[in-house]
């Protein structure tokens, strides 16, 4: 029997898409948590703390931004891997230098769950190096 991998928090408004996206992760091995907007997310984070927390930019009752931003900061100087999912732009992924809209990868809806999957692998698999 194989260990379980990182934790993932997945925040959405969208059932079907958080279903999809929690099913490849959970088919990779990932231990999946969902939760269906920010404030939910934010009390999932403090129970669960997750190695990453994936966040859709738009959700009722609190967005991606605001929550993204309060899990950094309630992380202090452990935070978990950030990325923001939104269908309102099309360009590739992107990582930034430094965080913008509270993630530092922003990756589009249009996105494969596979290759979201796979870029979350090398974001975890960056940071333990980063920490070693």
């Amino acid at each position: 029997m194989s260990t379980p991998r990182e934790k993932i928090l997945l925040i959405d408004d969208d059932p079907f898409f958080l279903k999809i996206l929690s099913d490849h992760f959970s088919a990779s091995g990932f231990t999946v948590f969902n939760a269906n907007d920010g404030i939910e997310g934010i009390k999932a984070y403090l129970e669960k703390l997750p190695d990453v927390v994936i966040s859709d930019l738009v959700m009722p009752r609190m967005g991606g931004v605001s929550t993204c931003m309060e899990i950094a900061r309630l992380a202090g100087d452990h935070p978990p891997v950030i990325v923001m999912l939104t269908s309102m732009f099309k360009e590739t992924p992107h990582e930034h230098a430094t965080a913008e809209m509270g993630a530092r990868v922003h990756i589009p809806k249009s996105t494969t769950p596979l290759d979201i999957v796979i870029i979350v692998e090398q974001l975890l698999e960056r940071q333990k190096q980063l920490q070693s």
